[in-house]
Formats: C-alpha cells, sequence, structure tokens
C-alpha cells in the first residue's frame, strides 16, 4: 500500500505509472450489473437486508455452484458479506478463541495474519516451495502441527502465486483437519480465473469445509465491496450473530447488482474477459522470462505472476522501488507475502491491456 500510493503521488504529479501492484482489473463493471444496481436505486427502497444477505442472491450464488461448478450447496450455508475480507473475518473470528492456531502459507495473503491475531489466535507459517506449486504439503502440515492448531488456511488460486492445489492434497487436507477436530478454510476468491482447465470448488467434493469467495475478481466488481462465505450449517447461526455486530448487512445495492452478475449475458461477458486475462498472462510470462526473471511454478489461476528476481536484484524490496521511482511501472515485493525466500521475488499482476504490458517490459528491460 505504500507503494501504491507513491504511485499515486507520481501520476497526481504527472507521471504515466503502469500499475501492476495491485489485484484490480482494468475492465469496468459489466453493463448488466450497472443496470441492475442503477434500476434498484431508482426505487429509492434502499433498506437494510438480513444480515446473511438477501435470500434471493444466497440462492443465486446456491445455483451458479450447481449449474456451473457441479457442487450441491443449500442456500442456508450461504452468507453474504461485505467483500471476501469480511467473509475471511467472520470466518476467523467463529473459529478462534485466544492462543488457538492457524497454519498459512508463506507466501501468502498478507492480512490473513493480522486477522488471526486481531481476535487473539497465533500465526504458524508454512513455507511452501515452488516444486509444491506453492501450496502445503500433508507432511508439511502434519509437522507444524500442535496441540493449538484449530484452522488451516489454503487459497487456490493462489495470492500471490496463482497456482492451484491438486485434488489428491486437498483430499488430505480435509482428512488431516476432521481427523483432529480442526477446520480446514479454502479461499476460492479467484476461482473462475482459471486458464487450461475448467474452474472448480472444493465444494464439490468436500461439504465440511469453509470457503471464502467474492464478487470482486472473476465477476469484476471490486469497489462494490461484496463477498460470500460457506460454512457448515451448525456455523450459520453463530456467522450470522457476528455479522449483525460487525457490520450490521451487506450493502443493499451491492447486493441487488449481484444479482444480474449470474445471467447469461453477463457470464458470457466474463467469460471474454476470462481468455482475455490468459492472452495477458502469457504475454506477461514469456517477457518476463526473456529478461531473465524466473518462473518456477507456472500460474494457472488468478491474475498474477510470482517471479523469482534474483538474477535481476539481490534484493526484490530495492528493485520494486527502484522500478517505480525510475521506470514508472508499479509492482510488489515479495516481502509483502511473507518471509520465504521474499527477497527474491516479485509479484506483477496482469490487469491491464496487452500493450500497457508490452511497455511495462520495455521499461523493465531499461531499467534492468
Amino acid at each position: 500500500m505504500e507503494l501504491l500510493a507513491r504511485a499515486q503521488q507520481l501520476q497526481a504529479e504527472g507521471c504515466d505509472v503502469i500499475h501492476m501492484e495491485v489485484g484490480e482489473p482494468d475492465f469496468p463493471t459489466p453493463e448488466p450489473v450497472v443496470e441492475a444496481a442503477q434500476a434498484f436505486i431508482k426505487t429509492g427502497r434502499v433498506h437494510y437486508t438480513p444480515a446473511l444477505g438477501m435470500p434471493e442472491l444466497r440462492e443465486a450464488i446456491s445455483a451458479f455452484y450447481a449449474e456451473h461448478l457441479d457442487a450441491k450447496v443449500s442456500a442456508d450455508r450461504i452468507v453474504v458479506t461485505a467483500g471476501a475480507s469480511g467473509a475471511l473475518l467472520l470466518a476467523v473470528a467463529a473459529l478462534t478463541d485466544p492462543g488457538n492456531e492457524w497454519l498459512l502459507s508463506d507466501p501468502g495473503y498478507p492480512c490473513n495474519r493480522q486477522f488471526v491475531q486481531a481476535f487473539g489466535g497465533r500465526v504458524k507459517s508454512l513455507p511452501v516451495k515452488a516444486q509444491a506449486a506453492y501450496q502445503p504439503d500433508l507432511s508439511q502440515v502434519e509437522d507444524a502441527w500442535s496441540a493449538d492448531t484449530k484452522a488451516v488456511l489454503i487459497a487456490s488460486p493462489s495470492n500471490p502465486t496463482g497456482t492451484l492445489i491438486d485434488d489428491e492434497r486437498l483430499d488430505g487436507l480435509v482428512a488431516i483437519t476432521r481427523q483432529r477436530r480442526a477446520c480446514l478454510v479454502v479461499d476460492e476468491i479467484y476461482q473462475g480465473l482459471v486458464y487450461g482447465r475448467p474452474a472448480k470448488s472444493v465444494l464439490a467434493r468436500h461439504d465440511e469445509v469453509l470457503v471464502v469467495n467474492s464478487f470482486s475478481k472473476y465477476f469484476g466488481m471490486t469497489g462494490w465491496r461484496l463477498g460470500w462465505l460457506v460454512v457448515p450449517t451448525m456455523l450459520t447461526r453463530h456467522i450470522e450473530k457476528l455479522a449483525q455486530h460487525l457490520y450490521i448487512a451487506p450493502s443493499t445495492p451491492a447486493q441487488h447488482a449481484a444479482l444480474a452478475a449470474f445471467s447469461s449475458d453477463n457470464l458470457a461477458i466474463l467469460e471474454q474477459r476470462r481468455q482475455l486475462f490468459g492472452l495477458r498472462r502469457d504475454k506477461l510470462l514469456a517477457g518476463l522470462q526473456g529478461l531473465g526473471f524466473r518462473i518456477d511454478s507456472k500460474p494457472e489461476g488468478a491474475f498474477y505472476i510470482y517471479a523469482n528476481s534474483e538474477h535481476c536484484a539481490s534484493d526484490s524490496t530495492e528493485l520494486s522501488r527502484r522500478l517505480l521511482e525510475h521506470s514508472h511501472v508499479a509492482t510488489t515485493p515479495g516481502r509483502d507475502f511473507g518471509e520465504y525466500l521474499a527477497q527474491q521475488h516479485l509479484r506483477l499482476a496482469y490487469t491491464m491491456s496487452e500493450a500497457r504490458i508490452e511497455e511495462a517490459l520495455d521499461r523493465i528491460r531499461l531499467a534492468l
């Protein structure tokens, strides 16, 4: 966020900054979603919804799982939230007592650590390796387990690496947490943004997990701040009480807009965008490799490349600052996502046009 603030300052001074540091697509909100929001707001009946979300939106999410992901998820298990961050916050709050331990991947989304600590929990990092697609392996989880371990949190596709966890490992993690009466939380925020394979959900295979998802990434609704959480039925009432206290209810206009996100017209727009993201990934991937960056595990989802920069610079944080100050290309250094080999990595988002990606690569080439 410091780099983003500096990038915005440079922009205000008249510099042309290429933003590869934040996970926000350049596409506008799809028109069917905008039209639905406008039609609802014109009624003036913008009141609170239930804390769990509008029943019709929960039903629409349930239908989306059944029709597109081959997963039977009843609407009463679905909680509409104030962004995926709200979903993660509710999951951590519901599961964590002071002193409980969570196992989190390193590198991983940085806010997760803070969510756990906010409720008195402790984080034990799992250094995940490129050879394992930056996903925890079963022996690693078992070795890290302690009497205080309460939950394991994984992401597939992952931020910052864009990698997926395979079914066998996922099944193993479900078995481990079930046997030890702990919980597995699966972050599927980038689900839908996968390349070369169909999108899928852990919920097609397992019910006894918590799943976080979002309208921000695949559905392109970042600023609407809307997500959802799927929970086992026994947790629904506890989650509802937490939501009532923490934020009353999700945004009403955003929920009405999100109903249109599942229309056939809107899904066709999203599919076109997904294909464009795949082309952007390929261009940035080849370009970075041509510049001497090493991609140790090819990203298969999301819109990030986690590039090994050790052959270009000894310190990725300093490299990131130099690229911003001298080339006006904003990237994110590995230290933002953890400690394991952090100084050797940069995360670059391909959330802009292919022409802008080419321009960014040219600027990086000159800087190097």
